[in-house]
């Protein structure tokens, strides 16, 4: 069974599915869905349809170059069958096509780093220029804390107070 791949938008066509055109000098274009087939007809370019495969790749938001592609291309050469080697190769295929997704995955996070990371920095930048606007949470903790402590120097005050009654003082000298 094979799998091929639209002319225009590089999605994956399975057998049965799809439609061929076939120009004068024998070229064969193969789509995956009407909407690829009439974008052909009008002449776009699939590098700037923002829905293709190919412009995700030229723009950078997927992996273009890597080994792993080079598993993947084909090759006009016949091999005498031998159950072993295909074996071989059906297992090759599965680890390559791991390895492909791993890396695809790390290429999309470390993408989206860079993102976030201008994102705080924005943000860092926007409490900077607006701080007067923010009240922190911590500042009402402050004051509540502020608050109790001069409740307990005033009960503090008043204590002492109440232990100085029958004290009193006169000219520095203390009587009781």
């Amino acid at each position: 069974m094979r799998i091929e791949a639209c002319y225009f938008c590089s999605s994956r066509i399975f057998p049965g599915h799809g439609i061929q055109f076939v120009r004068n000098d024998c070229k064969v274009f193969k789509f995956c869905r009407s909407k690829c087939h009439a974008a052909f007809k009008k002449k776009k370019n699939p590098r700037k349809v923002k829905w293709t495969k190919a412009y995700r790749k030229t723009v950078g938001k997927e992996l273009a170059i890597d080994p792993s592609f080079e598993f993947e291309k084909r090759r006009h050469v016949p091999v005498k069958y031998s159950r072993e080697t295909f074996s071989k190769a059906v297992e090759a295929m599965k680890k390559v096509e791991t390895i492909r997704q791993r890396r695809q995955g790390a290429y999309i996070m470390q993408r989206l780093r860079k993102g976030r990371e201008l994102e705080q920095e924005r943000d860092v930048k926007e409490v900077q220029r607006d701080l007067a606007l923010i009240r922190s949470p911590a500042a009402g903790l402050k004051r509540a804390q502020q608050d109790q402590e001069m409740a307990e120097e005033s009960n503090n005050d008043s204590e002492n107070e109440e232990d100085m009654e029958g004290v009193v003082e006169y000219c520095g000298e203390v009587t009781l």
